[in-house]
């Protein structure tokens, strides 16, 4: 294995900044925003100042909306980079992830350090335009401190079973982050810390479960991960805990957020079947289930929260 990526790593500096980002999107899987936009934009809608004057001042919000996309597609293209240049060893030796990018040795260090620089600059740089357009300088003070923070994650392997927690805590930073950038206040309202909670232990749930597919690797290695250390039925029923936990996080966010009413509550009541769906998945079809457990079923969990809850502020 080492001798084909030292040969694919020989061509890869004739490859053009187009055709290596074209590997790079297919790498990183742009379609995972799905699981912390819809949360992001949701807290954005929540804390919409014009509420109070009956409506939606769209000519300020529509702006902040685009930047805070724009926001979420670097930091994330920043934090899987991260993770894929950092784990490119490991990666290279597991067969599950061998095929990767910088594990091929298609794209190396270097590229990863330019792509990784590129991200930072930009997302700081629409953090810096709530403050030209808004008047906001939180998320430019905040902004490297975020990206420190997701970037965290991709080395909590290394050290703790509870790296899958760490991975909640960085997408739960997204409707917090979002919430900030459109109020203007340091600090979320406890409607959008409900949801990070829920999207901390939701994320910290499925990403036991997407881990399962590592195990046996993760044990050779001396890798930590919830299954690692307690096995697959351990795994299973952790993750089924944290995963009632975010029901639990969701109802909480419906209670304390006025704007939050009965589509919002509709929707959670769809996110508990779909979760139950997602283990009883994984239960009967073992580790075959987990493609659908881990994407397919979760996306739906975050379009429909996302959208039940924005469709209730319009309300």
């Amino acid at each position: 294995m080492s001798t084909g990526a030292a040969s694919v790593n020989e061509s890869a500096p004739g490859l053009g900044w187009g055709a290596k980002l074209r590997l790079l999107g297919a790498d990183i899987k742009l379609a995972h925003s799905v699981f912390a936009l819809p949360f992001a934009v949701l807290a954005a809608f929540l804390v919409a100042p014009a509420h109070d004057e009956g409506g939606i001042h769209w000519g300020a919000f529509a702006g902040q909306l685009v930047l805070i996309v724009a926001c979420m597609f670097f930091a994330r293209t920043w934090a899987m980079v991260v993770n894929r240049v950092a784990d490119r060893e490991i990666d290279r030796a597991n067969p599950r992830t061998a095929g990767r990018q910088f594990a091929a040795g298609r794209l190396r260090g270097r590229d990863g350090a330019v792509v990784l620089a590129g991200a930072a600059l930009a997302f700081v740089a629409c953090c810096g335009l709530f403050w030209v357009f808004f008047g906001n300088p939180w998320p430019t003070l905040l902004s490297w401190v975020v990206l420190a923070w997701i970037a965290f994650y991709s080395f909590t392997k290394r050290f703790t079973w509870l790296c899958h927690a760490f991975l909640g805590g960085a997408l739960a930073v997204s409707p917090i982050a979002a919430a900030i950038a459109v109020s203007g206040e340091p600090a979320a309202p406890a409607g959008v810390l409900w949801l990070a909670a829920m999207v901390l232990v939701w994320v910290a749930g499925f990403d036991v479960i997407y881990a399962l597919q590592d195990m046996d690797f993760d044990r050779q290695r001396g890798l930590e991960s919830v299954p690692a250390r307690f096995g697959w039925r351990g795994a299973a029923w952790i993750s089924r805990v944290l995963h009632a936990l975010a029901l639990a996080a969701l109802l909480g966010a419906w209670w304390v957020e006025p704007l939050l009413g009965w589509v919002f509550l509709a929707g959670v009541c769809v996110v508990g079947a779909v979760l139950v769906w997602e283990h009883a998945v994984l239960a009967r079809r073992g580790r075959a289930g987990i493609p659908m457990a881990f994407f397919t079923l979760n996306g739906v969990v975050a379009l429909v929260l996302g959208g039940a809850g924005v469709i209730d502020t319009l309300l």
